[in-house]
């Protein structure tokens, strides 16, 4: 897990609707949304070349994310993402803000190692 950079980069935006994704979409951003921990939403634009390398990794969805927003460090859970129908495109990313004093629930992947090797391993007939 240490080799796994668990960091994200975003900025406030302060336009919104679907003309402005767009243009921020061209321009190489993607859009998106950090909500929680008694704090208002923000709407935020991120590297679409950052955030789509980091998608295609599993520990970015069940880890907490180190966010810089505006220079700001804050704690943020991944929460939902869409993509471009066929295209290699990230069209929005939502990030919960993480509170210490808030309890969270959240899905985390299970992977057994040698599992094909165990002796309690049931096999279907």
């Amino acid at each position: 897990m240490s080799d796994i950079n668990m960091k994200i980069n975003a900025e406030v935006r302060s336009v919104q609707g679907t003309g402005a994704s767009r243009r921020l979409r061209r321009a190489g951003k993607v859009p998106g949304v950090v909500y929680g921990a008694q704090e208002g939403a923000n709407m935020i634009e991120l590297d679409h070349k950052e955030t789509l390398r980091q998608l295609k990794k599993e520990a970015f969805h069940a880890s907490i994310l180190d966010m810089l927003l505006d220079g700001k460090p804050q704690k943020v859970l991944l929460r939902d993402y869409q993509m471009h129908p066929w295209k290699m495109e990230v069209l929005h990313v939502d990030f919960q803000r993480i509170s210490a004093k808030e309890k969270i629930t959240m899905r985390v992947p299970l992977h057994f190692i040698n599992e094909e090797d165990a002796w309690g391993r049931c096999e279907s007939h």
